[in-house]
């Protein structure tokens, strides 16, 4: 008979339809140990399913509009912050492109970010990235900063899209008919993985400029407002990444 961690290998080193299949072999194995190895396996492939799809509702969108030539998702990072660059992101994917645990870059840790970053990037059919500086955004505000950022994105992606498909709202002075999307980054597929790639992209620019700066802990806080960062604005006062129009209270 086979050792319950004989066993445990083969689950181990299987998946799809071979795990399936030993999910019928060993389903009437009366082991607990063998029991415990079934049910593992079956919550998986349970949990495996519901993530396919999800992700197939996500890209309802991008079916719906597919028509129009090719979909690119539109996102930013970094509105709020009192410091650092906005970026925005423009993505356009494969049209059967389906990579697992796509999310609302809120939603996912620092380290998922990072894996599912080199995923859409080296998947792409073409990927571009707008950043606006501080002292840019000050000059003109955060919105129109944003709406610059995204024109920068699109206007350096590799293929013309068929449309925009971009987080709530719309960019003024493209001639690509756009969709703006409510809380885009949560629902659709594109606009999530461009949701991705801009956060990742201004959080390794906020652990750079952390480097440079550190008093003010960047690396930790992105620029936004903690408590140590607001402490240590009024300790030490702004820096040349700060955005001075957003930080009149607290220096």
């Amino acid at each position: 008979m086979e050792t319950i961690s004989q066993i445990k290998e083969k689950f181990r080193s299987s998946c799809g339809d071979e795990l399936v299949m030993l999910c019928s072999r060993y389903g009437s194995d009366e082991r607990a140990g063998v029991k415990a190895l079934v049910r593992a396996a079956q919550s998986g492939m349970r949990k495996l399913s519901d993530e396919k799809d999800r992700i197939r509702q996500m890209k309802t969108m991008e079916r719906e509009y597919g028509k129009m030539g090719l979909v690119c998702g539109i996102d930013e990072a970094g509105r709020g912050p009192l410091a650092g660059p906005v970026v925005a992101c423009a993505l356009i994917l494969p049209q059967d492109s389906q990579i697992l645990y796509v999310n609302d870059s809120k939603k996912l840790s620092a380290g998922k970010r990072e894996e599912l970053y080199k995923q859409i990037t080296h998947d792409a059919v073409s990927f571009g990235v707008g950043i606006i500086f501080p002292e840019r955004i000050d000059e003109i505000n955060i919105l129109q900063a944003t709406y610059e950022a995204m024109k920068q994105a699109v206007c350096s992606l590799t293929v013309e899209p068929g449309v925009l498909l971009n987080d709530a709202v719309r960019i003024p002075g493209i001639g690509i008919p756009q969709v703006p999307v409510v809380k885009g980054d949560a629902k659709c597929y594109c606009i999530a993985g461009a949701s991705i790639i801009a956060k990742v992209t201004r959080d390794r620019m906020m652990e750079e400029l952390d480097r440079e700066y550190p008093e003010y802990g960047f690396a930790a806080n992105k620029g936004y407002g903690s408590a140590s960062h607001i402490a240590a604005l009024k300790k030490y006062g702004p820096c040349p990444v700060h955005r001075r129009s957003f930080i009149t209270h607290f220096s």
